[in-house]
């Protein structure tokens, strides 16, 4: 064999070594970084997903309490809805006026407001024909004031109330309503039903607005059939059209205004009448009741209502630190 041939051979094999030798290396590099590719690929789907979860979590935490917020503030103030229905205006009328006259507070001395808003968005009408028969105010034929309005109905109409409240007085009068119902309103209004068929309602019954209460009739001092309705503040006597637009049967605005002064001429002009006499006598004083309010302190309530801490603690048989409730009644005289 040459020299020649020999060197070739040698640089042959020099050549299949190298490039033996250098395909691993090649290969394992290649591994090495798809490798470490995939697990930071991995790492960050991982940290992906752990954020998402995270977030979504946070999210379920965040409507989970809210929605729990949502529902304890629904249930509470269902619970004050319960409440200013059970015990309706009881911060204004006091505990005391849950008496069976036309007027609660017959003989008795209480504080009329100068002025107080009254909500009648709620209003319901009566009775289904709008039509008014005879208004408010003094009928010099008959020499006696008329405390209300006359609706048509014919006998057995549904006789509906006109916003949510509790039965006071359910009665017959012979030379007067015949048979009635009033009802006192959370709002602060009391509504009267007279010269109805029948009665519908028991005393002491929460009733909504719209719901049936009685029926059509003419019993009673009246010639026809017709519903005498009047509504009234505190035992005063309010015009119902300066309230309600009867013609349309919605209110004419949602909120009435009472002004101290502005309805109790009328009670004054039927002087002989079965509901004036009961007025008689009644003066200024503190009310016997106050409703608790959101962010009242019995500091302020004392200074509201002309007292002190002390009387209302011992009034109402608790300390100095009793956490308020707001819709609870204090007993104040």
């Amino acid at each position: 064999m040459s020299k020649k041939s020999i060197l070739l051979l040698c640089c042959s094999l020099c050549f299949v070594s190298a490039t033996v030798a250098n395909t691993p290396v090649r290969n394992t590099r290649s591994k090495q970084v798809n490798s470490k590719a995939k697990t930071e690929r991995t790492k960050t789907q991982d940290s992906v997903r752990f954020l998402g979860n995270m977030v979504a979590d946070r999210l379920e935490f965040r409507n989970k309490v809210s929605s729990e917020k949502e529902v304890r503030k629904a249930e509470y103030e269902s619970r004050l809805a319960m409440e200013s229905l059970n015990y309706p205006a009881v911060d204004i009328y006091g505990e005391d006026s849950w008496s069976e006259y036309v007027n609660p507070f017959v003989g008795a001395d209480v504080e009329i407001p100068e002025s107080y808003d009254i909500d009648c968005s709620s209003f319901v009408m009566p009775v289904e024909d709008k039509q008014v028969t005879s208004e408010f105010g003094y009928r010099r034929r008959f020499g006696r004031m008329h405390y209300g309005i006359d609706l048509s109905v014919n006998r057995g109409d549904t006789i509906r109330a006109a916003f949510d409240g509790k039965v006071r007085v359910r009665n017959y009068e012979h030379g007067g309503y015949g048979y009635y119902v009033i009802v006192r309103h959370p709002n602060g209004l009391e509504t009267v039903y007279g010269h109805m068929s029948r009665q519908l309602v028991h005393e002491n019954q929460i009733v909504r607005a719209g719901q049936p209460i009685g029926l059509g009739g003419s019993t009673g001092r009246s010639t026809g059939p017709h519903l005498h309705f009047e509504t009234r503040f505190m035992g005063i006597p309010i015009n119902p059209s300066t309230i309600i637009d009867f013609d349309n049967g919605v209110p004419l605005r949602d909120v009435y205004t009472f002004h101290r002064g502005s309805s109790t001429r009328y009670a004054k002009a039927g002087k002989g009448s079965r509901v004036a006499s009961k007025r008689k006598g009644r003066n200024s004083a503190t009310p016997k009741t106050y409703r608790i309010r959101k962010g009242d302190t019995l500091e302020a309530i004392a200074k509201r209502n002309g007292t002190t801490v002390a009387k209302l603690c011992a009034k109402n048989g608790i300390s100095k630190k009793k956490t308020l409730t707001p819709g609870k009644a204090l007993r104040i005289k």
